[in-house]
């Protein structure tokens, strides 16, 4: 007889044997290379080793180190890329921006205002840096990489703050409909909250958001956090620590904290979401994707065979599959026409 589903301890588990799962015949090369790769790397793995969210002194020499360790691959992309970055203040806060060679006056005012991924807690400096070039080469676009204060000396809400701060300053001489919002898993947080803050503030919304692989729901809950965890071969496991730190004593269901939990009917950007089937966040990406549709908000959801979080190859060079990721988002943002100031 069929168990009526019920409080959580009544649903039958499904139990799965041990088993190995290689990489797919059905992705490139590149990408399988990947994958394999990576499955050695211990990943973003939620570590016992890391501090308890008490231990301030602790989690930063665990930034500072962690930081250091990509500032070599960081520097290379910077100098390998065709676009140049400098560094500046926007707003009292820290950003890079990096401008494409030959851009097209047409596009010249236009931005690409983006928030980096790394757990809400890693990434600042050269690796902010990096990733305003990688964007700028790939999008053909002036992006500027907001380097947002984070934990654990600037917990929540420093980091979406701090992108508003950078919004509200480049609105002085651009309108809204010049500036497209971003972020990649942490930094997909970070962009979804600052972007209801804005609404919120009745400030002028932006032309639209891309989204790819957000962390938006810091409690865990969707159902990929378990079917894809070691499968994803970027994170692994639970980033538990890294939200509690973030969060620092605000709910996790807080929706400034996990955007996938706000309100999106009183109004929301068209919305460009993507993951992948081994993506740990995939059950966040088409929950929010779900969300915003039943909310009447323009969305796609874009989801890449055997891809982990974020990328394939991440730290391991490159894959068709990630250039194919950046087509579709040039391709959304055509078809989103992106007028060069705000319709009257």
């Amino acid at each position: 007889m069929t168990q009526d589903a019920g409080a959580p301890g009544t649903l039958n588990p499904v139990n799965l044997p041990a088993r190995s799962i290689a990489p797919p015949a059905t992705i490139s090369v590149a990408a399988q290379n990947a994958l394999s790769q990576a499955a050695a790397n211990p990943g973003m793995a939620d570590a016992t080793g890391r501090p308890d969210a008490a231990d301030l002194a602790g989690w930063r020499a665990l930034v500072a180190s962690v930081n250091a360790q990509a500032t070599p691959a960081a520097e290379r992309v910077i100098a390998g890329a065709r676009s140049r970055v400098e560094t500046v203040e926007i707003g009292g806060v820290t950003c890079h921006i990096a401008t494409p060679p030959d851009l097209p006056e047409e596009v010249a005012d236009r931005v690409y205002l983006f928030a980096h991924g790394g757990a809400l807690v890693f990434g600042a400096g050269a690796y902010a840096r990096a990733e305003a070039a990688t964007n700028a080469d790939r999008l053909g676009l002036t992006t500027i990489s907001v380097d947002y204060r984070m934990p654990p000396d600037h917990p929540f809400p420093q980091a979406p703050e701090d992108f508003v701060a950078v919004y509200q300053t480049l609105l002085r001489d651009r309108g809204p409909y010049d500036i497209i919002i971003g972020g990649v898993s942490a930094g997909g947080n970070v962009a979804a909250a600052a972007t209801l803050m804005i609404r919120d503030r009745a400030l002028p919304l932006p032309r639209a958001i891309v989204l790819r692989s957000p962390e938006v729901d810091l409690t865990e809950a969707g159902d990929t956090f378990r079917t894809n965890a070691l499968l994803d071969v970027t994170l692994k496991a639970s980033l538990a620590s890294c939200n509690l730190l973030y969060a620092a004593g605000a709910d996790v269901d807080h929706p400034l904290v996990s955007p996938l939990y706000a309100d999106f009917r009183p109004g929301f950007p068209p919305t460009f979401l993507q993951s992948g089937t081994r993506d740990m966040f995939l059950s966040n990406t088409v929950r929010l994707h779900r969300k915003l549709l039943d909310a009447r908000v323009e969305a796609e959801l874009h989801v890449w065979e055997a891809m982990p979080h974020a990328a394939f190859a991440f730290g391991f060079g490159d894959a068709p599959e990630n250039h194919e990721v950046d087509a579709a988002v040039r391709r959304f943002l055509t078809r989103q026409a992106w007028p060069a100031s705000s319709p009257t």
